[in-house]
Order: structure tokens, then sequence, then C-alpha cells
């Protein structure tokens, strides 16, 4: 399955009309940790916010019934992306 396939059917599972892949979330070796892996270069096409505080912030999601199939051992990888707005 390529990646723009994999993308497509996560963003059916979340109800996601179009999103930007900025990376992927997958379990560690040992089973404990989650491994986020960002692309820098996606990151600079992302949108942000500004919180009161001055603080910039970029939203992202992953989603959950993606996340649950990786943490389960039925995927070994699940995308981070962030919806894109038309």
């Amino acid at each position: 399955m390529s990646k723009n396939a994999k993308n497509q059917n996560e963003n059916e599972e979340s109800g996601a009309e179009q999103t930007l892949l900025v990376g992927y979330v997958r379990k560690s070796n040992a089973g404990g940790a989650l491994k986020v892996s960002i692309n820098t270069s996606a990151m600079a096409d992302c949108s942000t916010y500004t919180t009161s505080d001055g603080q910039t912030y970029i939203p992202l999601v992953i989603s959950l019934n993606a996340l649950r199939k990786v943490l389960d051992g039925e995927r070994t990888v699940t995308t981070v992306s962030q919806f894109v707005e038309n």
C-alpha cells in the first residue's frame, strides 16, 4: 500500500477530508514507548496558532483508531498530520 493510500485510509477512519502528512508514530523496539518522527520540511508548511501568552504552536493530529492498531501490534506505523482548511 502506498503512503498516499495509507494516509487516505486514515483520513477516512478519522473523518478528515484533507490533511498534510507531517510524520509517523511507531512503537519502540522494547514496546514501552512511542517513537514520533516529524519531517522538519513538512513542519514549515504547517499552520500555527498563538496563545494569549505569546507561545506559538502547531496543531497536529493522530487517529486514535490507527494509534490503537499500532499499540495492539496490528500495524507497525501510523501518521501524524495536520488538518488542512480549504
